[in-house]
């Protein structure tokens, strides 16, 4: 296909509250399209295997005070963190790619990190990446379209994938099988590794931390994601030559928290250089070999608590989040060491009604469990697909 016949980036302020040159979206808009659907209603398409998670959103709501000053205090606790994990995972992407890198996030999570990285890259360095965001979706793979633009725009080596954290490492390995596939298809290889701010699941080489703490893009949705919702494949709106699809929720402007989260963790990052600097010298020197371990827990929960379905197991702060806001929760596991990084998932509980198990010694900070009402996969086939992933 010729670069001229492929869909154009979208870019801020027409779609997203994110300035245009600091992301370029991969994405179709289809904000004038109805798609939100009742959690309960998504939940029970999902995991009957009537539908793939991809094909709907959930309804988007204006987060409650009490949430929103748990978000705010989340910063102001963990900005330091955070920004010390941006500068150690920014610094391992300039040295893979020859100070060169083309930074594609994987949207939505990976958007402002991507974001922020790039930031790192022109504030610390002096240098300006291109920054692109796109879709992968579990059981469909990464939106080939978009590797398309990327192939005929770039040198694929520079291509680095960038996402917020890894769980168990369902999304590390639908990449590496989307690449392959992509390379029997398309006769093009990408470059399969992934960059993420935090791998608690301990299943990528690049990171800027293996601890599960809170990284506050994860409290929210839209709203700290430059107003995008998650992604869309719904063959309905995307033909075989689109991006695969997303919408735009200007209405929710006023809750918008996008920019004032990048620009509140990119002002520390002169305060953590020396400490980045100490970080990636030590990591030269580490063992970085995936080991899996957050794979091996969950399959542990997941027949210890009789689910006996990985993927209804969600680890991690950030994926125990995403379950409290969008899924139907079961009940949320935590490790009472980490009680005082997790309070906004200890109230979206108490909100949902979920109930809260302490477990000492758990591999992750806390664990989300989906309700296993259905027997059948949340990605629309066989309780065994995340194994074949």
């Amino acid at each position: 296909m010729s670069s001229t016949a492929l869909p154009a980036p979208l870019a801020g302020p027409a779609f997203g509250s994110y300035a245009a040159d600091e992301v370029r979206w991969l994405l179709k808009d289809l904000s004038h399209v109805a798609l939100e659907a009742p959690t309960a209603d998504r939940e029970r398409a999902i995991q009957s295997g009537a539908a793939n998670y991809a094909e709907s959103l959930p309804v988007e709501y204006t987060p409650s005070p009490e949430y929103q000053a748990l978000y705010e205090e989340a910063v102001e606790r963990s900005g330091e963190r955070v920004a010390r994990a941006v500068g150690v995972v920014t610094e391992q992407a300039l040295a893979a790619r020859g100070g060169r890198p083309v930074l594609v996030s994987l949207a939505r999570a990976g958007t402002p990190i991507g974001i922020l990285m790039r930031r790192w890259a022109q504030q610390v360095h002096g240098i300006s990446v291109p920054h692109f965001t796109m879709s992968i979706v579990r059981g469909i793979g990464l939106d080939q379209t978009a590797l398309r633009y990327l192939a005929a725009n770039f040198e694929t080596s520079r291509i680095l994938f960038v996402d917020g954290w890894t769980g168990k490492g369902a999304i590390s390995r639908e990449l590496a099988a989307a690449v392959d596939l992509f390379a029997e298809t398309d006769g093009v290889r990408f470059p399969a590794d992934l960059a993420v701010l935090a791998d608690p699941g301990h299943c990528v080489e690049m990171y800027g931390t293996r601890e599960d703490y809170l990284i506050p893009s994860a409290c929210l949705n839209s709203t700290v994601s430059g107003l995008v919702s998650r992604t869309v494949f719904n063959t309905d709106h995307i033909g075989p030559d689109d991006f695969h699809g997303a919408k735009f929720y200007a209405g929710l402007a006023a809750s918008d928290v996008s920019g004032g989260f990048l620009d509140a963790i990119s002002a520390r990052f002169d305060a953590v250089r020396s400490a980045v600097a100490a970080d990636v010298a030590a990591l030269q020197t580490a063992d970085r070999t995936p080991s899996w371990a957050g794979w091996a827990a969950v399959e542990r929960i997941s027949t210890e608590y009789g689910i006996n379905n990985v993927n209804l197991v969600k680890p991690g702060v950030g994926e125990t989040t995403r379950v409290l806001l969008r899924r139907v929760p079961w009940r949320v596991l935590v490790n009472p060491l980490a009680r005082a990084d997790v309070a906004h998932v200890l109230l979206l509980a108490e909100q949902r009604g979920t109930p809260v198990e302490e477990v000492p010694g758990l591999a992750y900070s806390c664990v989300g469990l989906i309700h296993p009402r259905f027997d059948k996969s949340a990605v629309g086939a066989d309780g065994r697909a995340a194994h074949n992933v």
